[in-house]
C-alpha cells in the first residue's frame, strides 16, 4: 500500500507543485491550505508524514507542530521562507524532523522524505522496546514523553534525543561527535559545544529537581548514563 502525504500549505501553486511530485513517486497525497484544519487531518493517523508550512492561517506551522507532537509521533518536514537560525531552531527543538527553506530543490526534499519514512519505520519495528529504562528514568519514544520516578519531565525535541541515545547505549561511554551525529544530524554546520550545551540542559530538567546525577562526564571523551546513576 502506498505510503500517504499530507501537504498542509496555503500557497495553491506550492502545494499542487509538490502533489504533483509526491504523486509520480507512488506516494497517496492530501492537502490541507489550513492549520487547524492540517492539524484534525494530521492527528486521524492515517498519514505517514506531513508536509508543514510555517505560516498559515487557522493555526501556525509552530502551534500545530506544538499540538501534534502532545500524541503523536508523526514525521514531520517543515517548509518555510524563513530562513534564520532561530526558525529552524524553534521547528526542530519543537519536533519537526526536518527543515527546509523556500525555494528547495524538488529531488532534496524528496530525498528527505525518504529518510525521514525510513526512521519512522525503523521505530514502528522497534515497537517492543519503545519504553527504555534506567533506575527511576523511563523514556517512551512513541509517546515522546520522559519521566522520572513516575513524574513527568517536559523535554524538548533535542533534549529528549540526547537521553534517547545515551540510554539506548547504557553504560556504555558516547563521544561527543557520536552524539553530535545522532542528536543534531549529519550535517549540522553550528557549534561542535552544542552537546555540552544539551546535556546542561537536561541536567538542570532532571539532576537538579531530583539531586541526582544522570548524566556522567567522562573527561576528553563523552557521556554516559549508568543504571546505577539513573
Amino acid at each position: 500500500m502506498a505510503q500517504a502525504i499530507l501537504i498542509v500549505e496555503d500557497e495553491e501553486k506550492i502545494a499542487r507543485f509538490i502533489e504533483l511530485e509526491l504523486l509520480h513517486e507512488g506516494y497517496q497525497v492530501e492537502k490541507s491550505q489550513d492549520g487547524r484544519e492540517g492539524l484534525d487531518k494530521a492527528q486521524s493517523g492515517q498519514f505517514d508524514l506531513m508536509l508543514l508550512d510555517v505560516m498559515l492561517p487557522g493555526l501556525n506551522g509552530f502551534e500545530v507542530l506544538r499540538r501534534l507532537r502532545r500524541d503523536s509521533n508523526l514525521p514531520v518536514i517543515m517548509l518555510t521562507a524563513k530562513d534564520t537560525v532561530m526558525d529552524k531552531v524553534a521547528g526542530l527543538d519543537g519536533g519537526a524532523d526536518d527543515y527546509m527553506t523556500k525555494p528547495f530543490a524538488i529531488e532534496e526534499l524528496l530525498a528527505r522524505i525518504r529518510l525521514a519514512l525510513k526512521k519512522s519505520s525503523a521505530s514502528d519495528n522497534t515497537g517492543k522496546d519503545s519504553v527504555l529504562r534506567c533506575g527511576a528514568l523511563t523514556l517512551d519514544t512513541l509517546k515522546y514523553e520522559a519521566r522520572y520516578d513516575g513524574r513527568l519531565v517536559e523535554l524538548k525535541h533535542r533534549e529528549f534525543e540526547l537521553l534517547r541515545v545515551l540510554m539506548e547505549n547504557k553504560n556504555i561511554v558516547v563521544s561527543r561527535d557520536i552524539l553530535l551525529q545522532k542528536v543534531c544530524g549529519y550535517d549540522y554546520m553550528g557549534e561542535t559545544n552544542v552537546i555540552d550545551v544539551y546535556v546542561r540542559y537536561v541536567r538542570a530538567k532532571l539532576d537538579d529537581v531530583y539531586q541526582v546525577k544522570v548524566i556522567q562526564t567522562v573527561r576528553g571523551v563523552g557521556y554516559v548514563i549508568k543504571d546505577s546513576e539513573a
